[in-house]
C-alpha cells in the first residue's frame, strides 16, 4: 500500500517546527491500515518490535509491506528503496503495550 501524508496534515506543525517530520505513530496507522485492509478490522495491537531508521518528510511518498497472517504480522515502510521503519504487530488480546487500532 503507498501512502503520502499531506503537508497540512495535523500532527507537522509541532513535529517538528522549522523542519516538518511525519510522526511515528502516523506511519504507524497507515501500517495498521494495510493489514485491516488485508485481513479486517483489528481489536486491539500489540508492537513488540518497531525501528525506525529513517525519516519520512510530508509530500514523500512510501509503500507499506505486510507478511505473514494472524495473528503476527511483520512490516516494511519503504521510500523508494530507503528502508524507513520495519517491525512486528499482533493481533488480538495480548499482555502488554496495546494500541486501539481506530475505524
Amino acid at each position: 500500500m503507498d501512502f503520502t501524508i499531506r503537508t497540512d496534515h495535523p500532527s507537522l506543525p509541532g513535529h517538528f517546527p522549522g523542519r516538518p517530520l511525519v510522526p511515528g505513530v502516523v506511519v504507524l496507522e497507515r501500517v495498521v491500515e494495510a493489514i485491516e485492509a488485508a485481513h479486517g478490522p483489528l481489536p486491539a495491537l500489540r508492537l513488540p518490535q518497531v525501528k525506525f531508521l529513517q525519516p519520512l518528510l510530508p509530500g514523500e511518498t512510501a509503500r507499506v509491506e505486510v507478511d505473514g497472517a494472524a495473528p503476527r504480522w511483520r512490516f516494511r515502510v519503504l521510500r523508494e528503496a530507503t528502508l524507513i521503519a520495519s517491525g512486528e504487530i499482533q493481533g488480538g488480546a495480548i499482555h502488554g503495550a496495546l494500541i486501539q487500532a481506530t475505524p
